[in-house]
């Protein structure tokens, strides 16, 4: 069991731990009007994900910055929040500051799959205690939707489609009437939410078809698409911070050019979009080509740079990692993989040597 102070060793601590001091400036400085049950005024949630070096606050959240805007007005209001996007475009990071920034609590959180069952969106029993004692205030086991409620916080619900339909339209009623009814413990006995109450839900778009959400579900959410960024030097940057900050926190030096990192940015943007930056159509991959996974094969190409070479990272490095990310979804994504670096990569390695290194590093390792 962790403490609110997890110490070095932690992979990840939860937002309000990584970023209290952030928080603790921005709730001294803040004098705006705040909504009932909120930590933070509107305007300080929004400088607490946007950044504001006047605070020294950390921009958090890159890409789209008046959907930050409307997420926060949708939570102030009646409607859930619901954000979707293809995987690796940060909605559940957004969903954790949200609900950091006007709760103070991003742990009262839902994992949505096959097994998600009503105990866990509304409450379960202590079993020994309902034998012993019978159905009590005691023995009950609130779900996080329950304990959010009685505390007027942020509900998070990840990956709300990999539930079964039943189990999504529990959610109906307990968006329209906030509250939720404990028979067991006699006839009227309810749970009211406080204000400050409300529900960001994530969904991929990869998952349409799973479980669709009924159209009654759907009336009760705001939604919001939080799409991959487009703009080739400020993902470059971002990756490059994203990994710094990966090795600074494991005491690792290695050397990561700008360069390099642009090289996989672009190949990520063109499988992505299905285009290269001349205009040569491409078949787009089924691998999630997402600027985390970006950061997860530049932060791995460091390691081994580390590790097991000198130190710097080539693009050799960046393409002994790749593979992991793009053959791992569909044999067609192989053959897609295979015409990418026949054709454009090797037109572009006869111009650039880092492009000819990347090139052949790869073709040895997809032979």
């Amino acid at each position: 069991m962790t403490t609110m102070r997890e110490n070095a060793a932690t992979l990840r601590s939860s937002a309000e731990i990584r970023y209290s001091d952030e928080l603790g400036r921005l709730r001294a400085a803040d004098r705006d009007p705040r909504p009932e049950g909120w930590v933070l005024s509107p305007r300080a949630v929004r400088r607490f994900i946007l950044g504001d070096p006047a605070l020294a606050v950390s921009r958090k959240f890159y890409g789209d910055d008046p959907l930050v805007d409307r997420a926060i007005v949708t939570l102030m209001g009646h409607q859930g929040l619901m954000l979707v996007g293809e995987p690796g475009t940060a909605k559940s990071l957004l969903s954790e500051l949200l609900a950091t920034a006007i709760s103070g609590d991003s742990a009262l959180t839902i994992q949505g799959a096959a097994g998600t069952t009503e105990d866990h969106i509304r409450y379960a029993w202590n079993y020994a205690l309902l034998l012993a004692e019978g159905p009590s205030e005691r023995a009950l086991v609130p779900s996080p939707m329950y304990r959010a409620m009685v505390a007027g916080k942020l509900v998070r619900f990840e990956e709300i489609t990999r539930c079964p339909p039943e189990i999504q339209d529990t959610l109906i009623s307990l968006l329209s009437e906030k509250h939720i009814m404990v028979s067991e413990l006699g006839e009227g006995a309810r749970v009211h939410a406080r204000r400050g109450f409300n529900v960001i839900a994530t969904a991929n778009l990869r998952d349409r078809g799973v479980h669709e959400m009924s159209s009654a579900l759907k009336r009760r959410f705001n939604f919001e698409t939080v799409r991959p960024i487009r703009d080739h030097a400020f993902e470059v940057e971002l990756v490059l911070a994203q990994v710094q900050r990966e090795l600074d926190g494991a005491a690792i030096g290695a050397r990561v050019e700008p360069d390099v990192v642009g090289l996989l940015v672009t190949v990520f943007q063109e499988l992505r979009a299905g285009s290269t930056r001349e205009g040569t159509p491409l078949k787009t991959l089924d691998a999630v080509m997402s600027t985390a996974e970006a950061v997860n094969v530049v932060h791995a190409a460091a390691l081994e740079a580390t590790f097991l070479g000198n130190g710097r990272v080539t693009p050799r490095e960046v393409a002994n990692q790749m593979q992991g990310v793009l053959l791992k979804d569909s044999a067609d994504d192989v053959k897609r993989v295979q015409h990418y670096f026949d054709t454009v990569v090797r037109e572009r390695g006869r111009r650039d040597g880092a492009w000819k290194a990347f090139g052949d590093a790869a073709r040895s390792l997809w032979a």
